[in-house]
C-alpha cells in the first residue's frame, strides 16, 4: 500500500480526524509505489469490517470489506467522510452538496466543504444547509468537525489549518429556505491560523483531536481504537501526561493490566516533571508504584500471619509457602487491578485494599478422617497435584482442590501435607494455630469417606469422622461448612453454600455429638461452660492419645506446648491446669473414675467426662426466701454474714507444678467403717463420719484405712466442700470476657440457674445475700475425700463413686466457718 512520508504524516492525521475531507494532493509528498487513483479519503468503521475510499481519477467511493478485501459498488463523490458518531458514510459531489451513501446505519449533521470557499452545515433529513461561514482565504479543500461538535478545522491548498471560532448563536438553525440562508447568514469569521510545518503548534492541535477522539471512544468502549489514538497523542506530545493517562484508561479497559500500569508510571513522571499549580493538585490524586505496592505489601503481610504456612494454589496444583503465595499474587489480574486503583485514588479507604486482599487470600480446609496411604510434604513439593498418579490418598487430595477451585477459591489446606511432620517447631506452630486457621477459613469442607452417595439423614451421624477428635474443633470453628459424600457429591443433596444454615442438617449433628445446635452454628472459643465443653470429646478417639488434649487447646483459646511423648494423663493434665489456674473454674473437677497421676483431682481419661454432672437438689426462689425468712430470727444471722465475708475474699484456685491450691470447706473425717460389700466384689461402701455432716454413704473400689474415735488413724481424713463462688449469686469474673462463647442451655438443671438477678438481691433487706448463701450450703454438694500425706498435702481419694453430703443443721453455720485452701497433689 501506498505510504505517506513522515514529513507529512502529521497532518494526514490531523485531516483525517473528526470526519473531516483530505486536501488535494498537492499538499502531501508520496512515497512507495502508487495505486490507481490516489485516494482522497480512507477511514475505518468502528467495527473495523469496512473502510471507505474516494479518489479522484474516477470521482468514486469503494467501501472495502477489511477481513475479505470484497469491494462493494462504487458510488461517484469527490470528497468523502463518516459523521461523528461513525454512523453515516456521506460523500460531497461536485454540485457541493453532501448526501447520504446507501449503507444502513443511523447518523447526525456533517459540516461540508463548498467550492465557493463556504463551510456550511446541512441538516441530513432534507438536506438543507441552515448555516454557513465565510473563509477569506483561499477556498477550502477540506473540513473536519470537533468530536463535540462546537468546532471547525479546515485545511487548504496554501497548507494553513484554520481553526474556525463561531459566534454563539452561529449555529442556530432558521426556517429560511437555502437560499435566504446563504443570503443572510454568511458570516464573516477570523480564524486562527497555523503553518502546517514545522510548527509546534500543530502537534497540540493535533495532540488534543486525537485525544477527544480517545476519549469518545473510551466512552463507547472501544479499547483498541482508543489506544491507537492515545498512542498518536504521546507520540505529537511525548512531554505530557495526557496521552498516557488515556492509554491506561484503554489498556484497562482492554484488561491489559500489566501494561496499563506502565503507562501510568509514565504519565506519573510527565506529571511530576510538569509545572503549574493545577498539574501538582492534579498529581496529588495519584498514589507512587512504590507506595502503592507498599501498602498492598502491608496488608499481605497482616493476612498470611494469621493464615497457615502452606496452601496448596488449586489453579497450578502446587505447594506453595508464603513467599510463592505472595509471587503468585503479583501475577494475578486482581494484584494489578488493586495497584491500579490504589494508584489513581490516593484516598481510597485501607479497608476496601484490605477486603481485596483478604479475598483473593480466601482458602479452603479440609476436614477428614485419614486413610491408608495419604500424600505428605515431601510426596507432593515441588510436583503438580493434579499430574500425580490418582492412588490413595493422592485421589481424595485432587478432588479437594478441584471443588476448591471450583468453589472459586484460589487455595485450598490439608493437614496430611501442608504441614511438615518432622519440623517439631513447625508442627507445634500448626497444631495450636489449627483452630485459628479452620476459624478464619473461607469454607470448610468435612469429607465423608463412608457416606454413600445420594445417602439419607443419619449417615452423617453414623460416619466415623463424627468419632474422632480432632473433628470436634474443625466443625465448631468454621463459619462457612459444607458436608460431602463419598464421591464429593453435597450431603442429603443440599447444595446450599453453609450446611450450618441447614436445619436438617444442623439437628443431625446435634443429636449425634449432644452439643447444642445454636453453639454449632455460632460457637465462641474461651473458658465459658468448661465442663461441657469436655464432656464433647469425653467418647471420642485420636491416633496419638495426646491428641485428644491437643484437639481442645483451639476450643478453650489456649496455646501450651506440643509435647509428644508426654503421655495422654499428662497432656490431659496441663490442659485442665490452664482452665483451672486461668478462669477459676472449679467444674472441671467434677468428674468420676480413676485419678490422675498428673495431680489426684483431675482424672486419667478424659472419658471420666462422659457422664453429666451429677444432679443435685436445688431448691426454688420461693423457697430460699421461706429458709431465709426462718434464719432471720435465729443467731445464726452474725454468723452468716461473717461466713459472706470470708468467703468472699477467698482466692480463686490455683495450680502450680502439679499441685493444686484449692479453697474449700472443710469437714474433719472421724470415722470410717465398712459398712457392705463381701470380698468376692470389686467395691465396697463404707459409712464416713464426720463434724457438721450427717452420715455419708461412700461406694469405693479403694481398700480405705477404718477407724473411728475410739480407735483413731494418725492419718488426717478430710470431707471437703470445694468452694464454688457461683453460691454468692454475682457475676462470674473468669467468663466476663467469655460471655459471647456458647450459653447454657435453656433447660440446664445447674444450681445457679434459678438464680435471681443482681437488682432483686441489692433490694432485699440487709444480709439478705448470707442468709441466702447459708440456705444454699445447706444442700447437699459433692464432696471430696482427701487423705493427707506424709508433707502435709492432701491427695484426693475414693473418685471412682460420686460422693454426696450434706450438713446436719443449716442453722449451725459454726459447722460450715472451717475454711481452708489445701494444696493437693
Amino acid at each position: 500500500m501506498t505510504r505517506l512520508s513522515s514529513s507529512s504524516r502529521c497532518i494526514r492525521r490531523l485531516l483525517s480526524v473528526g470526519n473531516s475531507a483530505i486536501v488535494p494532493a498537492s499538499t502531501w509528498k508520496q512515497s512507495g509505489q502508487p495505486l490507481k487513483g490516489f485516494p482522497l479519503r480512507v477511514h475505518h468503521l468502528i467495527s473495523h469490517r469496512f473502510s471507505a475510499q474516494a479518489q479522484v481519477s474516477d470521482s468514486k467511493i469503494i467501501l472495502i470489506n477489511a477481513k475479505s478485501t470484497s469491494a462493494t459498488s462504487p458510488y461517484t463523490s469527490h470528497n468523502v467522510t463518516w459523521t461523528p458518531d461513525h454512523g453515516k458514510l456521506l460523500e460531497c459531489t461536485f454540485a457541493s452538496t453532501w448526501k447520504q451513501v446507501a449503507h444502513p446505519l443511523a447518523g447526525t449533521p456533517i459540516a461540508s466543504t463548498f467550492f465557493d470557499s463556504k463551510v456550511g452545515f446541512r441538516r441530513l433529513s432534507d438536506r438543507r444547509t441552515f448555516t454557513a461561514f465565510q473563509r477569506s482565504a483561499l477556498s477550502t479543500s477540506c473540513v473536519t468537525l470537533s468530536m463535540d461538535n462546537k468546532r471547525i478545522l479546515s485545511g487548504c491548498r496554501d497548507k494553513i489549518i484554520s481553526d474556525w471560532a463561531a459566534p454563539d448563536d452561529a449555529l442556530t438553525e432558521t426556517p429560511a429556505s437555502m437560499a435566504q440562508v446563504f443570503d443572510s447568514k454568511i458570516l464573516e469569521i477570523d480564524t486562527k491560523t497555523v503553518t502546517v510545518q514545522p510548527s509546534p503548534i500543530l502537534n497540540s492541535v493535533s495532540g488534543t483531536i486525537f485525544a477527544n477522539r480517545s476519549k469518545a471512544k473510551l466512552q463507547q468502549f472501544l479499547w483498541e481504537d482508543a489506544l491507537l489514538d492515545a498512542q498518536k497523542v504521546t507520540e505529537l506530545e511525548p512531554s505530557s501526561h495526557v496521552g498516557y493517562q488515556l492509554k491506561h484508561t484503554a489498556l484497562h479497559g482492554a484488561r491489559r493490566y500489566r501494561e496499563a500500569v506502565q503507562a501510568f508510571q509514565i504519565m506519573l513522571a510527565r506529571l511530576d516533571s510538569a509545572r503549574g499549580m493545577q498539574i501538582r493538585k492534579l498529581r496529588d490524586k495519584y498514589v507512587n508504584p512504590s507506595r502503592a505496592e507498599s501498602i498492598i505489601q502491608k496488608l499481605v503481610d497482616v493476612q498470611l500471619h494469621t493464615a497457615p504456612l502452606r496452601l496448596l494454589n488449586t489453579n497450578t496444583g502446587l505447594l506453595c509457602d508464603r513467599e510463592a503465595q505472595i509471587s503468585a499474587f503479583k501475577m494475578t489480574t486482581e494484584y494489578k487491578q488493586l495497584l491500579l486503583s490504589i494508584m489513581k485514588h490516593a484516598d481510597l479507604p485501607m479497608e476496601r485494599i484490605a477486603d481485596a486482599v483478604a479475598t483473593y487470600f480466601h482458602y479452603v480446609m479440609l476436614s477428614h478422617r485419614w486413610g491408608e496411604n495419604e500424600p505428605l510434604l515431601h510426596d507432593i513439593k515441588d510436583n503438580v497435584v493434579y499430574k500425580l498418579k490418582a492412588a490413595g490418598g493422592l485421589v481424595k487430595l485432587q478432588s479437594f482442590c478441584k471443588l476448591a477451585r471450583h468453589a472459586g477459591y484460589h487455595w485450598a489446606w490439608v493437614d496430611t501435607c501442608c504441614i511438615d511432620q518432622s519440623n517439631n517447631v513447625e508442627l507445634q506452630n500448626s497444631l495450636n494455630s489449627m483452630f485459628s486457621w479452620y476459624r478464619r477459613s473461607a469454607l470448610t469442607v468435612v469429607y465423608l469417606s463412608d457416606v454413600p452417595p445420594s445417602s439419607k439423614s443419619g449417615a452423617l451421624a453414623k460416619s466415623v469422622w463424627n468419632t474422632r477428635g480432632w473433628t470436634v474443633p474443625e466443625f465448631l470453628a468454621p463459619k462457612v461448612i459444607r458436608f460431602c459424600q463419598q464421591d464429593w457429591t453435597p450431603y442429603l443433596d443440599d447444595h446450599s453454600p453453609n450446611h450450618k444454615e441447614s436445619v436438617q442438617i444442623m439437628d443431625e449433628l446435634e443429636d449425634a455429638t449432644g452439643i447444642y445446635e445454636r453453639v454449632l452454628v455460632a460457637f465462641q472459643p474461651g473458658m465459658r461452660d468448661a465442663r461441657q465443653k469436655l464432656q464433647w470429646v469425653s467418647t471420642r478417639a485420636t491416633t496419638i492419645p495426646e491428641d485428644i488434649a491437643y484437639s481442645l487447646f483451639g476450643i478453650f483459646g489456649i496455646h501450651l506446648p506440643i509435647l509428644y511423648g508426654e503421655n495422654a494423663q499428662n497432656a490431659l493434665g496441663r490442659l485442665l491446669q490452664e482452665i483451672v489456674a486461668r478462669s477459676g473454674d472449679i467444674t472441671p473437677l467434677d468428674w468420676v473414675g480413676q485419678p490422675s497421676e498428673f495431680n489426684s483431682c483431675l482424672p486419667a481419661h478424659i472419658s471420666s467426662y462422659a457422664a453429666p454432672p451429677r444432679a443435685l437438689p436445688y431448691l426454688s426462689e420461693d423457697q430460699i426466701q421461706t429458709a431465709v425468712s426462718s434464719l432471720r430470727h435465729t443467731a445464726a444471722v452474725e454468723k452468716a454474714s461473717k461466713l459472706h465475708d470470708q468467703l468472699v475474699n477467698m482466692s480463686a484456685p490455683r495450680f502450680a507444678n502439679c499441685r493444686l491450691r484449692l479453697p474449700c470447706i472443710v469437714f474433719p473425717v472421724t470415722e470410717v467403717r465398712r459398712s457392705s460389700g463381701p470380698d468376692q466384689e470389686a467395691s465396697s461402701t463404707y459409712t464416713v463420719k464426720a463434724d457438721g455432716l450427717d452420715d455419708v454413704s461412700i461406694t469405693t473400689e479403694e481398700n480405705l484405712i477404718q477407724f473411728s474415735r475410739l480407735r483413731p488413724t494418725r492419718r488426717s481424713f478430710l470431707l471437703v466442700r470445694p468452694w464454688d463462688r457461683r453460691l454468692l449469686e454475682q457475676p462470674d469474673f473468669a467468663d466476663e470476657e467469655n460471655l459471647a462463647g456458647c450459653p447454657p442451655p435453656d433447660d440446664s438443671d445447674e444450681v445457679v440457674s434459678d438464680l435471681p438477678g443482681e437488682e432483686e438481691i441489692a433490694d432485699s433487706e440487709p444480709n439478705s445475700r448470707a442468709l441466702r448463701l447459708i440456705v444454699r450450703l445447706g444442700q447437699p454438694f459433692g464432696a471430696f475425700l482427701l487423705a493427707q500425706q506424709q508433707g502435709g498435702e492432701y491427695k484426693r481419694i475414693a473418685s471412682d463413686y460420686d460422693i454426696t453430703a450434706e450438713v446436719k443443721n443449716v442453722s449451725s453455720v459454726h459447722a460450715m466457718m472451717d475454711i481452708r485452701t489445701l494444696e493437693i497433689l
